[in-house]
């Protein structure tokens, strides 16, 4: 076996710095030199003055030799200020040394400590051959990689502050870099292992072996291996026991079986790399070699085993083996139907159940006397389920339809409970697989909990015990309920109801699950007393289920498959037995073992996909309309979903084709009068205008696509339109009207209109986010649903379906205008633009003049006068202009929008006019404008 440098091992004092140090470590900032200090000016200047003052007082011509003093005191004072800057920089640099020494010398100590416990958790052979406590000892983590290597890998040591210095710099790389340590590969990415030669070869059984060691016969089973090194491979004991999880170990040019979850390859030197592999070993040398994963190549230190030592760590495996028991039958497998013939018959009020066998005795447990509820822990491939399906059916063989029913739920895959099925004791069979459907029937026990209380109450009947309740057994059996409570956690709170009344009302739950620690809260385990558990891999969960750890010490190989620890309340300590497996000529005993009436399911089918009005006109009352039908699995109800004048508004809402169209037309076809508001242009303004000014008592307003309405129109003319919409649903309460209305998005104005509607159908959406901001629960959203299903207050609607598709009627064609006053005036952006129609004028007998050319005696016939400018001809004759909008017709083309209220005087908005149809406004004195057609 090749050595390895082993790993130090980190002093107690480290380890508990590692723990209780665990803060990154931290480097002083760098040092910062101080702002220069300004020469000493005053200073200077003082000795200067004095010796000046001294001479002029005494006369002594030397004093002046004293003014020297100031020049030489700020000279002293700036070199004395350098000096103590030099002293200050060498002993902060001196600091910043010693620190980074200091926490240098902790890093060590850490990434030491790091190193041991990264060893000690992920071993190579030869860890495992140092410490042979630790082979197939579970240990988290462990099992799913390959240690494939000593190298370096990212350390949780972190530093931080120091400088941009290249001492700092360094420092803050060698923390986050861990050398010696292990290099782990997952399992699953698979491995392959190239180079020549017996190298290469032994690189491949090290590895082989390391995976041999950490997982026990049972866990892992070799089932495929080069044929020329095949010796040793043969002598493990995990050749010989099924396991879940298959290994093969490839030779070069070999291929590795399409059953093996595991793969390790050995490659010829330049062969290309299969799919499978998703991780590459290249040897390079007795202990180097180049590892290739995740996009990364980097060097490591790897470790080779020979043929010799191979053959005796496989003997030592399979004696060990054989020392434990492994791979040893100690108990043969048990058949259920000799033990159904054989068991006492069933008392009354009970179920009792054979589930298995112990020295040749049948072990008898019942869900009334030793429940009402039962916990079941076990690991995949412990038996878990075949121990679920042997208790429903040895229930359904000795008892009725009317003493016992059950409620299946599989929540790891969906095939469990195929061969109960087509039992009739079984009401359904819910799965994973079938998405809303399953939670909507788990729900539905809510409902089944208020229909037997119902009937106790009726019954006078304290318990289902009372002949009078007249009320059969329900066991809930859920296959996986971790599974369950990770897709939906808000269930939790529904099985501890059930299990905190389930004892009085007859109903029963068998929990099996994976894990029990962090799953099954106290609340719910303490009302399931009953406790079976084979084999799992966690003591914490065997002393949770059975309050000791032999459920974690059970052979994990073919020999604890279905091998069981029983804990009743009653029980002093686990009774081990094993599961009897049920066959199908079982199956078909208890489908005509007991018959009774046929079962009530307790749960209504799911909502149609597609649903006609027709199906549910006949449920609604007089004057309602019928959305849809609506789902309420808690109650144990479907019913039309009724809408009337009461209501005042409804919104449908979501995303496009989702059904909001649809639901508006299903509504409208049931009612005697209906406004379809158009969704665009001068048949929307028209509508709503006239709504708002003469409100239809007894009316349904349908408004469509309410977010696009006016998308086209003028900036003014959307505020007013949405304003309008605005008012209009506010007085449908008080006008008797109903109102009814879709959209996509909720956004500025009409997010106001939409919170004054007050009830709200949400459809489908795109995504989670969009459904709860249309006013939507987060656990109600449906990635998938069919058009047309969505929620109505929570509760889950499929709106109806009808032939009838009438829609908003089409716009009408305003009047065309033509002279028929003596004098009317027209305001046109050119009149060139508007040729045709004055010369269609001009040819029934108009005259047509500009503003210029009007004059009181400008024509002696009687014929009309229309005069025809555009705004800067009428604001040019601004006098004929107030004289003609005063008393006679004034008509302004819908392009002069800009100078409307110049004109005319008026701060209203004119109707719409939809651009480039010939439009025009006629104003009469006394009157509101209204919409002309020049043509």
């Amino acid at each position: 076996m090749a050595p390895r440098s082993a790993p130090s091992v980190a002093s107690a004092s480290a380890f508990d710095e590692l723990v209780d140090g665990a803060e990154p470590l931290s480097l002083p900032p760098p040092w910062t030199a101080p702002a220069r200090p300004p020469v000493p000016i005053i200073a200077a200047l003082v000795p200067i003055a004095g010796a000046v003052v001294l001479w002029l007082v005494t006369g002594w011509i030397a004093a002046l030799w004293l003014a020297a003093l100031g020049p030489l005191i700020a000279g002293a004072t700036v070199l004395d200020a350098a000096r103590a800057l030099r002293r200050e920089r060498a002993r902060a640099l001196a600091d910043a040394a010693a620190a980074r020494l200091r926490v240098g010398a902790q890093v060590d100590r850490r990434q030491a400590a790091e190193r041991a416990d990264l060893w000690a958790r992920h071993r190579d052979v030869l860890g495992y051959v140092r410490r042979d406590d630790e082979v197939w000892r579970a240990v988290p983590g462990r099992e799913g990689v390959w240690v494939v290597g000593a190298g370096t890998v990212g350390s949780t040591v972190s530093v931080t502050g120091g400088g941009l210095d290249e001492e700092s710099e360094h420092l803050r790389r060698r923390a986050r870099r861990l050398d010696r340590a292990p290099v782990l590969v997952p399992l699953s990415a698979g491995l392959a292992v190239r180079g020549g030669g017996a190298l290469a070869a032994a690189v491949v059984r090290a590895l082989a072996l390391q995976l041999c060691l950490a997982l026990p016969p049972g866990a892992v089973r070799v089932v495929a291996g080069p044929a020329d090194d095949g010796a040793w491979m043969r002598m493990l004991p995990h050749r010989e026991i099924a396991a879940p999880v298959r290994l093969a170990i490839t030779g070069p040019g070999d291929a590795a079986p399409d059953d093996a979850d595991i793969v390790l390859m050995h490659l010829a030197p330049g062969a290309p790399v299969p799919p499978r592999c998703g991780a590459l070993l290249t040897v390079l040398s007795p202990a180097r070699a180049l590892l290739d994963h995740d996009g990364s190549a980097h060097e490591i230190s790897v470790e080779a085993v020979g043929r010799d030592q191979a053959e005796a760590l496989a003997g030592g495996l399979a004696a060990r083996a054989a020392r434990i028991g492994i791979g040893q039958t100690a108990e043969p497998p048990v058949a259920l139907g000799p033990l159904l013939r054989d068991a006492p018959p069933a008392r009354r009020g009970g179920l009792p159940a054979v589930i298995g066998a112990r020295g040749g005795e049948p072990v008898v447990v019942d869900l009334v006397t030793d429940g009402p509820h039962a916990v079941v822990a076990g690991v995949t491939g412990a038996g878990k389920s075949e121990l679920l399906v042997t208790w429903v059916l040895a229930l359904a063989a000795t008892h009725s339809t009317d003493e016992v029913a059950f409620l299946l739920a599989d929540f790891k895959g969906g095939t469990a409970f195929d061969p109960l099925a087509g039992l009739p004791h079984v009401a359904g069979v819910i799965t994973d697989l079938d998405g809303t459907g399953a939670l909507r029937a788990i729900q539905s026990l809510r409902a089944e909990i208020r229909r037997r209380e119902a009937a106790l109450a009726a019954a006078g009947a304290r318990d289902v015990l009372d002949p009078a309740a007249g009320l059969g057994r329900l066991v809930v059996v859920v296959d996986e309920f971790a599974a369950l409570l990770g897709e939906r956690p808000e269930l939790h709170a529904l099985f501890a109801d059930v299990a905190a009344r389930g004892r009085a009302l007859g109903i029963h739950l068998i929990l099996g699950t994976q894990r029990i620690t962090g799953v099954v809260r106290d609340g719910l385990l303490a009302n399931c007393p009953l406790r079976i558990s084979l084999r799992v891999t966690d003591a914490t969960d065997s002393r949770a289920v059975i309050g000791g750890d032999e459920a974690a010490r059970l052979d994990g190989g073919q020999a604890g498959r279905g091998v069981a620890l029983l804990r009743r309340a009653s029980d002093g300590a686990p009774q081990r037995f094993r599961v009897a497996l049920s066959a199908p000529s079982d199956v078909a005993a208890a489908r005509t073992a007991r018959q009774g009436a046929p079962l009530r399911r307790p749960w209504l089918p799911a909502l149609p996909e597609q649903l006609a009005l027709a199906e549910i006109t006949a449920q609604v009352p007089t004057g309602g309309l019928a959305l849809g039908l609506a789902d309420e699995p808690e109650q144990q109800r479907q019913h039309p979903l009724v809408i009337s004048a009461a209501d005042r508004g409804v919104l449908v809402v979501g995303r496009a084709g989702a059904g909001k169209t649809t639901a508006l037309h299903t509504l409208a076809a049931q009612a005697s009068s209906v406004v379809w508001v158009p969704r665009h242009g001068e048949g929307a303004w028209d509508a709503v205008t006239s709504l708002v000014e003469a409100p239809r008592a007894g009316a349904v307003i349908v408004i469509d696509d309410l977010d696009a309405l006016g998308g086209g129109l003028p900036l003014d003319y959307a505020h007013e339109l949405h304003d309008r919409i605005e008012r209009l649903v506010r007085l449908a309460g008080d006008a008797g009207m109903l109102v009814l209305a879709s959209a996509q998005r909720l956004n500025g104005a009409i997010a106001r209109v939409a919170d004054l509607l007050p009830r709200r159908l949400i459809l489908g959406t795109v995504s989670r986010v969009e459904h709860v901001s249309l006013g939507g629960e987060p656990e109600h959203f449906a990635a998938r649903c069919p058009p047309g299903r969505g929620r109505w207050d929570g509760t889950a609607v499929q709106v109806a379906r009808t032939a009838e598709q009438a829609g908003p009627p089409r716009t009408r064609t305003p009047a065309t205008w033509r002279p028929q006053h003596p004098l009317a005036g027209v305001v046109v952006r050119s009149p060139a633009g508007i040729r045709d129609v004055l010369a269609d004028w001009a040819s029934h007998g108009t005259h047509v003049v500009a503003p210029a050319e009007f004059g009181a005696h400008l024509h002696a016939d009687d014929a009309p006068v229309v005069v025809v400018g555009d705004v800067d001809d009428w604001q040019r004759h601004w006098r004929l202009l107030t004289e003609v909008r005063a008393e006679h017709e004034l008509v302004i083309d819908a392009g002069c929008l800009a100078d409307y209220r110049m004109l005319t005087g008026e701060r209203a908005l004119p109707p719409y006019c939809e651009p480039g149809r010939a439009r025009a406004w006629l104003h009469v004195p006394g009157d509101s404008a209204v919409r002309v057609a020049l043509e």
